[in-house]
């Protein structure tokens, strides 16, 4: 059964916006990302001996690095505002459509936890085993220097990459696409394909991984209606690898592999 678009909104015009939603965020990563690992499979050296930098460096001098660090991750969470702003409902819950409500934090706060060690370690043997494989490159989380903002600067990018992906990946696109018709599992294997492909940057493991994430969370989702366990997840999950990186390349160098810049 085709479900009829929302009032005042042709299946075109709810096209147009899904496109450009993505084409100002995730959609932009898929595509970067599938130029990289163009890239990357048609160098000479495998994707185990090439390296992906998250959060690198943006300046020399301490204070502008700080200021570019915090801009980026302002402008990058505006798509998340647009979203929010599209789908949002005159009377309580405002952002219900997203999934987003805050009408049981802690109860989503210990779901969230509970998902981030549930998903974690598995998600750090995916990657482990990529790079025995050959299948991932050696992605460096963090490549900041030691600062008094540096931990609060990889905090703030867990909480951006946890929001965007989930309001957007999830709440936005899961609304949007049910508008046009599409079904539960048409939909959950979509944005887990998305969401594979715009980490397909850090290799085919990675690519694998992310996939099977999407469609555990997109199930989560569609049984229980709500993002912000799966946000907090997300958030726990990276907070952990991007402040605890310096620390696990130093203590494990031989499996967490050499803390290096990117090749691009």
């Amino acid at each position: 059964m085709t479900a009829s678009p929302p009032l005042g909104q042709s299946r075109g015009r709810l096209w147009a916006e899904i496109s450009l939603v993505l084409a100002l965020s995730l959609g932009a990563s898929a595509i970067y990302s599938v130029v990289s690992i163009t890239n990357r499979l048609t160098r000479s050296e495998p994707l185990s001996q090439q390296t992906a930098t998250l959060n690198a460096s943006l300046s020399s001098r301490p204070t502008f690095d700080l200021i570019y660090q915090v801009l980026g991750i302002s402008f990058d969470l505006a798509p998340v505002a647009l979203v929010a702003f599209l789908l949002w409902r005159t009377t309580r819950p405002r952002l219900a459509r997203l999934g987003i409500d805050f009408t049981r934090p802690g109860r989503d706060s210990l779901s969230g936890i509970a998902l981030a060690l549930a998903i974690g370690i598995p998600g750090i043997v995916v990657y482990l085993v990529g790079r025995n494989l050959g299948l991932t490159v050696n992605v460096v989380p963090a490549a900041l220097d030691q600062y008094w903002w540096t931990v609060p600067v990889l905090l703030l990018s867990a909480l951006r990459a946890g929001v965007t992906e989930e309001v957007i990946v999830i709440g936005y696109l899961y609304a949007r696409l049910g508008d046009l018709g599409w079904g539960r599992w048409q939909i959950i294997i979509s944005t887990a394909l998305l969401r594979g492909t715009y980490h397909l940057y850090q290799g085919i493991g990675a690519f694998i991984g992310n996939i099977a994430m999407g469609v555990l969370f997109g199930w989560l989702y569609t049984r229980y209606g709500r993002v912000l366990p799966l946000v907090i997840a997300h958030t726990l999950i990276d907070a952990a690898i991007f402040v605890g990186y310096g620390w696990a390349a130093a203590t494990f160098p031989d499996i967490i592999g050499p803390r290096t810049e990117s090749t691009t």
